[in-house]
């Protein structure tokens, strides 16, 4: 079985898009680190990032004012990266 993960965006209305779907762990990840940063996420137009593994669960969270929610380092993440401001 391969690991695969999909990244979705989520909106003020409260819809969302799915706009990685099937792909290697890595590009999830570089696709995640475009969308955190980018114009939408640092306006609000973008309020949640997440990455969901083949079953559906949420291995990655980041919320448009708080950064990296979830892993957060007590998981495991590298505190650096929780902390990142960039990623805000």
């Amino acid at each position: 079985m391969t690991d695969t993960f999909s990244v979705y965006l989520f909106f003020p209305d409260d819809t969302s898009e799915q706009v990685r779907r099937g792909v290697p762990d890595r590009e999830a990840v570089e696709a995640a680190h475009h969308y955190c940063p980018c114009v939408g996420a640092k306006l609000g137009t973008t309020r949640r990032v997440i990455i969901t593994d083949e079953d559906d669960f949420c291995v990655f969270e980041w919320k448009y004012g708080q950064g990296i929610t979830w892993p957060t380092p007590a998981d495991g993440l590298r505190p650096e990266l929780y902390q990142n401001p960039q990623m805000r």
